[in-house]
Order: C-alpha cells, then structure tokens, then sequence
C-alpha cells in the first residue's frame, strides 16, 4: 500500500508543478498558448520570428550612426555666400570711389578703411597708389567701371594663382618599413585659435574627398584636447590615437599616430599639437621634435598653421614665430565672418609667403572649406 501511496504522490507533485509552470510562464509571456492544447512543439517553434527583437537586442545599445560630412562643393557654395560678412572693407571703399570727383578728404577716408582692416601700412599705401592712378584713367565714377578696377586691384594681392591644395601624396615606405606610409600634416597654433576643432573639421574634409584618416592627439598637456578630438573622430569613423596619461611625450603620440596610419594604410594622418603662447622656446622645441619624430615613418608633407582672423596684427606675429620654428606650409584662417576685417589675407600671405588654404566661418561641423580667392573678394565688394 505504501508504494502505491508514494507513486500516487509523485505524480501528484508532477501534475501540480506542471500547471505551476504553465501558469507562470504564460503569465511571463514565454510559453506559448499551444502548451496548453498539448500540441507537440519543434525547436523553430521557440525561435523569434522574422523582424522580432530577442530580450538582449532590444536591451542592447542602438548601433551609431556615423555622420555624412558635406561634399566639398557644397560647403564652398555655403560659404561664399557666408563670407559677404567678412570684413565689408571693399563695400566702404568701393561706396567712396563711387562717388567722383574724390576730395582729398575722400582719399583719406578709404586710407583709413584700408589701414582698419588689417592691410598692414605697405600693402595700403601700394593699394592706394594703384587705386588713385586707375582712377584718373578711367574718369569716371561708373559704380561698375569703379568696382572692376577694384576688384582687380584686391584679386592681385590675395593672390589669386597661388597654390592652395593640400599636398596629400603619399610618400613611399622606406626600406624595411611596415605598411605605406600616409600623407602626414602636423596642426599647429596658439591655444584659442580653434586647432582642435579645427583637425576634426579637417577630418571631415578629407573623408568628404573619400579618404581614409588617422588622428593624432599631441596636445598631450590639455585634458580636454583629446577627448575633444575622440569625439570628432567617432562622428565620421576615423581612429583617434592618444595616451591615457596626462602631460605624456607628444613627440611619442605623433610616432604612434604615423605608424598606426601606415599599418592601416590609410591615405592621410592629421596630428593636433600643443599650443601655449608662442613666446615659449619651448613649445617651438617641442614642435621641431614632432616634426623630426615623424618623419622617421615618412616626411611631413603639410604644416598648417591656424590663425584667428579676428586677432589682426597680433595673429601676425604669431604667425611669424610658428613659421621660424617648423616652416609652415598653409595657413588655415578660423572665424573669418563679420567680425574679422578680412585684410588678414592678403597680409599673412604677404609677411609669409605662404598661402591661406583654408578658411572656417563658423561652429558647425562642415563649416570649412578650401579658401577660394575670387569667392572671398566678391564677398568684399557685395
């Protein structure tokens, strides 16, 4: 009789357990309702069906989505719209030359313009040389006739034939060396011109124009620099190469940077650099060994230096001291909008002998473009 009892309260148990389960699990939502008609199950059976997240999916961290930078035309378009803000110095001239018969009083008020405007005492006087000798040929105060022969005159100094391309060949691996080495362009400038910001523009630039990039993170003495930049690589899916210790060797970060591009063979490696005020021998130091650190792996082909085109003549000296220490190959002009007074130009050109290849006019992300000579005096007359 025992046996019988406990096999009876076996199954009872059984029984008992098995509705428990059921119960809770059609309760939960994870036993389907063809349990209960007792239809016999297969494993597809128990599988999300098509377009159905499972738990962890639907848990997990949605994927990121990299951003589209604008396409090179694009943003030049914008920004030659944009640029009519720059400075205005050729509208005020170009109203005073309009009106004929100029005064004395008339040729020194457009003297006045041209020296606020940040022409530098040379550049002005030659202008004014010009302008005064076209005007006595002409006769006339043609407000068309009058803008032709200014916008001549303005076309000449900022230089149209120039060469404004950025020199991204890339040079050949040397002998024994792993991977192909990529087109190198080492950032520099003073703390507050915008550098950082600026290396991830460029970056953007450079994968609009379908490249492949490295950034390098040398500003190794800023906390925030490399986070900053980190950021701008995640948006367009470029590799950030830094240290994780504060204060660390930029010279060493550069390395690794240069090295990592070639490993991947990527087309292009940009590195951001320190910036503290250019008056330290120093930073100047500091700047020729990242130079002489990288060109290990291969020669840098660019060095761009970013200026504030707000700062006027005190952004040329500083332009000055960068160009002495690492021979600059371009200049990149930030915050050329209404504030600036656009003769920073023709002047940094000029004193340098090297020529502004890029130019940013804003806080949005594509808000830089190749710097275009005819777009940017065209600006100026209105």
């Amino acid at each position: 009789m025992e046996p019988i009892l406990i096999v009876l309260g076996i199954i009872l148990v059984i029984v008992i357990g098995g509705g428990l389960w059921l119960y809770a699990g059609r309760r939960r939502g994870q036993v389907p309702d063809e349990i209960s008609a007792h239809e016999p199950m297969s494993v597809e059976d128990l599988l999300p069906s098509e377009g159905e997240d499972t738990e962890e999916e639907a848990e997990g961290e949605p994927a990121a989505t990299l951003e589209s930078p604008e396409s090179i035309p694009g943003r030049m378009q914008r920004l030659r719209a944009r640029l009519a803000g720059a400075g205005g110095f050729g509208k005020a001239v170009l109203s005073v030359l309009s009106r004929g018969d100029l005064t004395e009083e008339d040729w020194e008020e457009i003297e006045d313009t041209l020296l606020t405007s940040d022409l530098g005492i040379e550049v002005t006087t030659s202008l004014m040389d010009e302008l005064r000798t076209q005007v006595k040929v002409l006769g006339t105060s043609d407000p068309e006739a009058v803008r032709a022969v200014l916008r001549a005159e303005l076309l000449k100094l900022v230089a149209p034939t120039l060469d404004r391309s950025l020199n991204l060949e890339r040079p050949a691996p040397a002998e024994g060396a792993q991977g192909t080495p990529a087109a190198a362009i080492l950032m520099v400038g003073v703390n507050g011109t915008g550098k950082t910001t600026t290396c991830g523009k460029l970056a953007r630039v450079l994968v609009a124009q379908d490249k492949t990039v490295v950034l390098g993170a040398a500003d190794t003495f800023r906390a925030a620099a490399a986070e900053q930049l980190s950021t701008w690589g995640e948006r367009v899916g470029v590799d950030v190469v830094r240290s994780e210790k504060e204060g660390a060797d930029p010279a060493s970060v550069a390395y690794d940077a240069a090295r990592e591009a070639a490993a991947q063979e990527a087309d292009v490696v940009v590195v951001d650099t320190a910036g503290r005020l250019q008056n330290k021998a120093g930073l100047m130091d500091e700047l020729g060994k990242i130079k002489r650190v990288m060109e290990k792996i291969a020669p840098v082909g660019e060095i761009l230096l970013v200026l504030d085109a707000t700062t006027g003549q005190n952004g040329m000296r500083q332009a000055q001291v960068f160009s002495e220490a690492v021979g600059v190959t371009g200049i990149v002009l930030t915050k050329l909008d209404g504030t600036a007074k656009g003769g920073i130009v023709v002047t940094v050109q000029k004193e340098l002998g090297v020529p502004v290849k890029l130019v940013g006019l804003g806080e949005g992300a594509d808000d830089l473009a190749p710097f275009d000579p005819e777009g940017f005096v065209d600006a100026l007359l209105g």
